[in-house]
């Protein structure tokens, strides 16, 4: 419980009560901004708040002094990458590992040893095979197909992959909860969203292009459910 108030709290401070206008300011200034101490403050104030109890106050300190410097590393980060997700991501794993750490600091490595042991490998490997690997087959084994249709420049670079690592995804999570019926509902808003697209164009090897990979990167999710499923049993 501990844990989870911290990262209520977390979520609260660096999503909620954090306007835009204090991030551009915090980007523009960094170690000037105002903005960048009172976010920091609004954190202690949260975890007091949901903690009520001053005898966690040293808990609190920890995590805002952490909170402080990793946002201000991450300001100073933010220019060197031309992908602002890669230090955004960062910096809110390291501020879980400080809460984790602070939540269970009388028995860190054990319970760290047991939630390793808790990991189903079996489903980690299914989840990362549905993504890159499945839409890295899926390239190989459609790449002749795709050299015969003609490139659509105003589409979104890599959305199609993207959307098909979803899709998997989806599907995959469907099959565990025993929810086939949800699988047809997905083909079909995928259909309807593609429909006005293909009719203005009116190419039939795009249409059979998109078939065809559909039907792939769905049946591909399925028979990885399966196999996870049947494992599992």
């Amino acid at each position: 419980m501990l844990f989870i108030k911290l990262l209520l709290a977390h979520l609260i401070g660096d999503f909620v009560m954090q306007p835009l206008r204090w991030v551009i300011h915090k980007e523009a200034n960094k170690i000037t901004s105002k903005y960048l101490y009172l976010h920091v403050l609004v954190h202690g104030a949260l975890m007091m708040l949901l903690l009520w109890d001053v005898g966690y106050w040293k808990i609190v300190v920890i995590i805002m002094i952490s909170h402080y410097f990793l946002d201000l590393a991450k300001l100073y980060a933010n220019p060197l990458f031309k992908n602002k997700s890669i230090p955004f991501f960062v910096d809110q794993i390291l501020h879980l590992v400080v809460l984790y750490g602070c939540a269970y600091y009388g028995n860190l490595f054990d319970h760290t040893m047991y939630l390793l042991s808790q990991i189903d490998w079996s489903l980690v490997t299914a989840i990362v095979f549905v993504t890159y690997p499945a839409a890295i087959i899926m390239g190989v084994l459609l790449e002749g197909m795709s050299k015969k249709i003609e490139l659509d420049h105003k589409s979104l670079p890599n959305a199609g992959k993207y959307i098909g690592m979803i899709e998997r995804l989806f599907v995959f999570v469907f099959i565990l909860l025993g929810r086939w019926e949800a699988i047809g509902l997905l083909i079909t808003a995928k259909s309807v969203f593609r429909f006005n697209d293909l009719k203005e164009r009116n190419n039939r090897k795009l249409t059979e292009y998109i078939l065809i990979g559909t039907l792939l990167s769905f049946g591909m999710a399925i028979i990885t459910g399966i196999i996870y499923t049947n494992t599992l049993n």
